[in-house]
């Protein structure tokens, strides 16, 4: 199975990416903005949505800074064409790298959206300029998981995975797609 460029991005970047803008979209209309009010719903006693703004990375580091905004803008503009060389040098050859390439797509894509977008629908800047709003973009988070043990890890978690999305499990996912077909290539080249 040898995806091109463009069946990848028609059959795995674009529908991810749609449900990803689907699902924070409407969080972001359903959910109040943190500070406004808050609302969670429980689906179980270990699954929950509910509205987190991270400025951040991966876990919120970075949260609440002012270097943060300014250098996850620029990240997913070095990662994309980092991406494009490397498919360009015929990197991605095998086809769970190429699906990995697909899933780390859309989970770019997905969170810099909103790191271009969000900021503009916050209350608390509404009066505010254009740069300054741009600025206080921020990525929606809203899938929270209890996991059993995780407490030990994370103490001041309580068991609660870091809140993520859509687009974060892409990446993870792209992340473990890319590991395995290291093996691959490996075990292809021997």
């Amino acid at each position: 199975m040898n995806l091109s460029f463009r069946q990848l991005l028609c059959w795995i970047t674009l529908p991810l990416l749609v449900l990803d803008q689907v699902s924070k979209w409407w969080i972001v209309l359903e959910f109040p903005e943190p500070g406004y009010g808050f609302r969670t719903i429980e689906l179980t006693s270990w699954f929950q949505i509910i509205r987190v703004h991270n400025q951040g990375v991966a876990f919120g580091m970075g949260n609440g800074t002012a270097w943060a905004p300014i250098v996850f803008f620029f990240v997913p503009i070095i990662a994309l064409f980092g991406i494009r060389h490397f498919w360009k040098k015929g990197i991605f050859v095998h086809p769970t790298s190429r699906i990995a390439v697909s899933l780390l797509l859309a989970g770019i894509f997905g969170n810099f959206t909103d790191r271009l977008l969000q900021g503009f629908q916050l209350q608390r800047v509404a009066n505010e300029s254009f740069w300054t709003r741009l600025s206080e973009g921020y990525v929606v988070d809203f899938i929270s998981v209890w996991l059993p043990g995780f407490e030990k890890i994370m103490p001041s978690s309580g068991g609660w995975w870091p809140t993520f999305n859509v687009a974060d499990s892409c990446i993870c996912l792209a992340a473990a797609l890319l590991f395995l077909s290291g093996f691959f290539e490996e075990k292809k080249a021997a």
